[in-house]
């Protein structure tokens, strides 16, 4: 395994999932009962985004870049359903960083733990030696994490369902092997028959429109209900050898969280897009049977 997630760190696509993932968790504590968020593809934490990697790279500056500056505030004017969608994600930027500073981007553990309530608990599974251990020591101490060093699909089939028995599985791959989809789709019906009352969350790149829709028909296939899909894009998608868009799949989300989506990729769109190609789009691959 050879991918960084630092040299992508902050990037369109970690807006979009990360805002998301705030809002995810932000729903399930409307509900007193305890939960577990397991993180399949943990990463390291938080990144620095002036250090070597993501400067390498610099993605970071048409992504969070576009929306908070180098003081923590908002870098352009937000209309007020996306500054409301928005706020459980600045909260945990905010939380990673000095006032009035944005030097630290925060990865999906971070976000995850800045949400979590006293009562609930966070899996993190990182398989790269060197970022695991990175990880853990970030979360070296703290009782309601557990740092794992384990292929991410490994865990997505032993570690359900949480002895909580509530809880959201974020499942968030590299995308080096051409078979991903495939085993995204597999690794999802393996866990949803352990745990089908679970929340997961699976992300994906728009690259190939042929991939990503075969994708799609493979999750209605399953026969799994209440599957919803979001995507933005940046630029004109019918170009398969660009990153041009970003997608989530939510089995499971929250009453609701579809509006809401909707309300944040629509403000967002025009901020993060490239051209005037940019889009978004919000829909059920299968409702409610």
């Amino acid at each position: 395994m050879n991918y960084r997630h630092a040299y992508h760190a902050g990037n369109y696509a970690d807006v979009v999932k990360h805002a998301i993932l705030a809002l995810l968790i932000q729903h399930m504590k409307a509900k007193d009962k305890a939960f577990r968020v397991i993180d399949t593809h943990a990463g390291v934490g938080s990144y620095d985004l002036n250090g070597p990697l993501a400067a390498k790279t610099g993605e970071w500056k048409n992504g969070i870049g576009r929306l908070m500056n180098s003081e923590g505030k908002p870098a352009t004017p937000l209309t007020r359903k996306l500054a409301e969608a928005l706020a459980p994600y600045f909260a945990a930027i905010a939380a990673a960083n000095r006032p009035g500073t944005f030097e630290t981007y925060p990865g999906s553990p971070w976000i995850i733990r800045h949400s979590l309530r006293g009562i609930d608990r966070m899996t993190a599974v990182e398989l790269h030696p060197e970022d695991y251990k990175t990880l853990a020591e970030a979360f070296a101490g703290d009782i309601q994490v557990k740092a794992i060093e384990l292929d991410g699909w490994l865990a997505l089939g032993s570690f359900v369902p949480p002895k909580e028995r509530r809880g959201l599985v974020l499942i968030d791959p590299p995308f080096e092997q051409p078979d991903e989809f495939k085993t995204m789709v597999e690794g999802l019906e393996k866990a949803y028959r352990r745990w089908p009352t679970g929340t997961y969350a699976l992300w994906y790149p728009i690259k190939d429109i042929g991939a990503v829709k075969n994708f799609h028909k493979r999750l209605f296939d399953t026969g799994i209900a209440k599957i919803l899909a979001a995507e933005l894009w940046i630029r004109e998608r019918a170009t398969p050898d660009r990153f041009n868009g970003t997608g989530l799949i939510l089995v499971n989300p929250p009453w609701q969280l579809d509006v809401t989506i909707d309300d944040l990729l629509t403000g967002l769109a025009p901020i993060l897009g490239e051209t005037d190609k940019a889009g978004r789009r919000v829909w059920w691959i299968r409702g409610e049977e």
